[in-house]
């Protein structure tokens, strides 16, 4: 383990989220840097800059993952990665997937600073498409590169408007030649703020991540019948809303029974007409529930899917349900947890176990490489909205943190 004086500069990685963040800026403090926009061909431009401006060399695979890497003194040996996401929300904030992608680079500016040469290479990623909002899934790139969808499935996503991932990927010039996967990796680091209110809580400056919640998304649609508010009788009505409302009680019913360690919701939802005296003949909602424990998580989907057609069938409403994301329970590398646990020791940070209850590239990262997680606190627990926020010091902890854990995995030359 190296020196306690070995840490990366804290105001440059501040200064460099703060730049970041002006590009494809929200309405409320933000981001909107969402997957293969023009915001996101911006961010992707100045994050290659910077990187090429500390010694680093590009390669951009098919599905626009960004690989920069830094060169160990064995060319030949495997690399170790440091990866997450640039791209943002709808109405997202400043460091979800920004911090653990510009943390990377501010390892390597530190390992320049400070010339210190480690054996294996070092590449940093930016990973496609994570966040899923504008094409479903999640972590759609990170998972053509583990194995988990081909590239037809991942071009062929379409966004609210009809356009496709492959068209928008080629229009914002940022598919690669580089083959999807294979690349060798001695380890994987993910750093990412926790997303989530059990650090600051507890008042830990760093998470060690050990294990991710698996995630099952179903898509729920209900078909009732278009009539007009005022003159339908309530006897006479197929109320889809109504359906949906039933539906989204139960779906917390059954997470509820199921604790610990189990939580369901739904966070999208439609309603249509969608008009304020029509009572709604369709409704397409997505339930969201996810568990550390597979047959816990899978005992909810069950459960789930016998009772809504009961509540549907009872209102007089059709329904389909159609699986669109899944992912099982992720046990990180316990070597790797062990490195990250012992930088932060090393370091004088206090720390604890967690369990990611946010799906990450390093979920699917994990099935190819040795992969584990850093998390930071966040203020309440935020994330996913343009208030989100962190403190330059929980920044900086998980940043010497992840640098110290990079600098073992990678072989510090003496």
């Amino acid at each position: 383990m190296e020196g306690d004086n070995i840490r990366i500069d804290g105001a440059r990685l501040w200064d460099s989220l703060m730049q970041m963040a002006k590009i494809g800026p929200g309405v409320a403090g933000g981001n909107n840097r969402q997957t293969l926009t023009d915001a996101d061909a911006e961010g992707r431009r100045l994050f290659q800059g910077w990187c090429e401006d500390a010694g680093m060399t590009m390669s951009v695979d098919r599905m626009g993952n960004m690989f920069m890497r830094h060169e160990g003194t064995d060319t030949d040996a495997d690399p170790v990665y440091i990866g997450s996401h640039l791209d943002t929300q709808p109405t997202g904030g400043k460091y979800d997937g920004v911090l653990g992608v510009l943390s990377g680079l501010e390892v390597i500016r530190a390992i320049r600073d400070m010339g210190l040469k480690t054996r294996r290479p070092i590449v940093v990623t930016n990973w496609t498409n994570e966040e899923g909002t504008r094409f479903a899934p999640a972590m759609l790139a990170s998972g053509v590169y583990a194995g988990i969808h081909d590239e037809d499935f991942a071009n062929s996503r379409e966004d609210a408007d009809g356009k496709k991932f492959g068209d928008e990927l080629d229009r914002i010039g940022w598919r690669g030649d580089d083959p999807v996967g294979g690349r060798p990796m001695h380890a994987m680091f993910e750093y990412h703020i926790e997303q989530g209110p059990i650090l600051e809580a507890e008042n830990k400056q760093i998470g060690v991540v050990t294990h991710g919640q698996g995630l099952w998304w179903l898509q729920v649609t209900l078909t009732g019948k278009d009539a007009h508010t005022g003159s339908t009788p309530m006897n006479m009505r197929v109320n889809a809303g109504l359906g949906m409302a039933r539906i989204i009680e139960m779906v917390h019913r059954v997470a509820m029974a199921h604790q610990p360690d189990a939580v369901g919701a739904v966070g999208q939802a439609n309603v249509y007409p969608n008009s304020r005296n029509v009572i709604p003949g369709k409704a397409v909602f997505t339930i969201d529930i996810r568990s550390p424990e597979l047959e816990k998580l899978n005992a909810m989907r069950a459960e789930i899917e016998a009772e809504a057609p009961k509540i549907a069938e009872e209102l007089g409403l059709g329904i389909e349900i159609e699986p669109v994301g899944h992912f099982d329970p992720v046990t990180f590398d316990p070597g790797l947890v062990e490195v990250v646990r012992s930088a932060a020791e090393h370091l004088g940070y206090s720390h604890m176990n967690i369990v990611s209850g946010a799906g990450h590239d390093a979920c699917w990262i994990n099935r190819v490489a040795p992969t584990v997680m850093i998390m930071c606190p966040c203020v309440d627990g935020l994330s996913h909205n343009e208030a989100e926020e962190i403190s330059p010091e929980w920044a900086s902890a998980g940043a010497d943190v992840l640098l110290h854990a990079v600098l073992e995995a990678a072989e510090v030359v003496r």
